[in-house]
């Protein structure tokens, strides 16, 4: 059984919200399940897997600059800060938020994976591991 977990976190690595999907799914799902909890920020990192234009648009929308890099296979180049991107594992004022990019989100992945629990997957249901990971994810967000 495969599943991805998709993923906000704030510029200090904490868990704001989290998405669970199953593994051979699109990441435009989880990007379209997260994309009306985003606050108002100024910026956003995304990886390559969260590249598609009425994504663009609805951060566009929202006022908020998409910092992600196109697609292999786009065949115009999307417009991002190169140096943002390059540089996102420091953390920026004016970034808030991060979906499922850069050292602040893996950092967030990696103490989640701490978890025993959850780096086993113990639990074979998806309603109990995303269970788990919503309880060690409250606990990461508070210490």
């Amino acid at each position: 059984m495969n599943t991805k977990l998709h993923a906000i976190c704030d510029s200090r690595g904490r868990p704001v919200d989290l998405f669970l999907t199953a593994g051979p799914v699109s990441d435009y799902i989880g990007a379209r399940a997260l994309v009306s909890g985003l606050p108002n920020v100024k910026s956003l990192l995304g990886d390559r897997g969260y590249d598609a234009d009425w994504f663009r648009e609805v951060l566009q929308d929202k006022k908020i600059r998409p910092c992600i890099p196109g697609g292999k296979k786009r065949k115009t180049p999307a417009r991002y800060d190169k140096r943002r991107y390059k540089r996102r594992n420091r953390p920026f004022r004016d970034i808030a938020f991060r979906c499922t990019a850069g050292q602040r989100c893996e950092i967030m992945f990696g103490r989640l994976k701490d978890w025993r629990r959850v780096a086993t997957r113990y639990d074979r249901c998806p309603q109990a591991f995303f269970s788990a990971i919503a309880l060690a994810a409250t606990v990461i967000f508070w210490l």
